[in-house]
């Protein structure tokens, strides 16, 4: 089991089926207050008992949405990341390789609307399955087929440079997270984009 959930993976916006509003209500207070109490304490520590009490909501409506408090965490990952496949997915290779700051773009943004628990997730006592996710997510969606011509040019050393990039994305989050969101998600796709393009001159100049 990781330091948060036993087998979580990502979460983000609205899911394809309607939500009843005062479940959408009730779903959206508990998640608060999940994220509020995973800043002070490990999963572990989290009772249903003082998440129902702190969200104001009755422990026999918490138990018709989620089996517990791990439950609750599961499914707030999976959400996010079934929401960053839905946003992703909307994008072409050939639109990636002309321009990769509004893949990034799409990202950041699901990252900001969820920044609470994001910054939790990949913080010091994170979920490692949410991590592996995220990279997963940055490998797939945003840099397979725009790293791919340059895997032809030095298969040998592919793998290690493909590394580096994709850390150094989880480190540009972690970052941004950390100082407050100082930056505008689009700044930062931006940015993002000239450090990836910048590294894969330096990759294909050998």
């Amino acid at each position: 089991m990781s330091a948060l959930s036993s087998g979580a993976v990502l979460s983000a916006r609205p899911a394809k089926k309607p939500m009843d509003r005062r479940v959408r209500k009730t779903k959206e207070a508990l998640r608060h207050c999940l994220a509020e109490l995973l800043k002070k304490k490990k999963i572990q520590e989290i009772t249903v008992k003082e998440l129902t009490e702190m969200s104001d909501i009755n422990r026999g409506t918490f138990y018709l949405h989620y089996r517990d408090v791990y439950d609750l965490l599961e499914q707030i990952e999976a959400e996010l990341m079934q929401n960053f496949n839905l946003t992703l997915n909307r994008f072409d290779s050939s639109l990636l390789k002309q321009h990769p700051s509004r893949i990034f773009y799409e990202v950041f943004s699901l990252i900001k609307e969820n920044s609470d628990m994001v910054e939790i997730l990949l913080g010091e006592n994170g979920d490692i399955n949410f991590m592996a996710g995220l990279k997963n997510v940055l490998r797939d969606k945003c840099l397979n087929d725009f790293m791919e011509d340059f895997r032809k040019k030095d298969n040998a050393h592919f793998d290690v440079y493909y590394n580096y990039i994709i850390n150094g994305c989880i480190g540009i989050v972690q970052y941004w997270l950390q100082s407050g969101l100082r930056e505008s998600p689009s700044e930062l796709a931006l940015l993002t984009e000239q450090i990836v393009n910048e590294g894969v001159k330096g990759f294909t100049s050998k």
